[in-house]
């Protein structure tokens, strides 16, 4: 769960879309390099677009209580649409559940 309050949290990914999405989201591979961060938390890291995306919040100010950097989230939005995430309809699957 992400550092952010757990009603905001589970208000922007109730537990229903959190299953929808999951399985859906690509694998994380390690740097060949080594070195770096350990990964986010997906769910905390979905959380934070999620924020993003409905709040009109610009990337940059993130509120740092998502508990990763901006560019963390940004990138990951980014490697999730190259991913075909939201074209499989995660969003249309979601229904009524989905934040507004």
């Amino acid at each position: 769960m992400p550092v952010v309050g757990a009603d905001l949290s589970q208000r922007l990914v109730p537990d229903e879309l959190w299953e929808l999405v999951a399985p859906l989201l690509p694998s994380f591979a390690a740097r060949p390099q080594g070195g770096g961060t350990a990964p986010c938390d997906e769910r905390a890291v979905f959380t934070a677009v999620v924020y993003v995306l409905t709040s009109g919040c610009a990337w940059r100010h993130l509120p740092p209580t998502f508990g990763m950097s901006p560019a963390t989230a940004h990138r990951r939005f980014t490697a999730w649409t190259e991913a075909g995430l939201w074209r499989r309809g995660v969003i249309g699957a979601a229904g009524p559940t989905f934040p507004a």
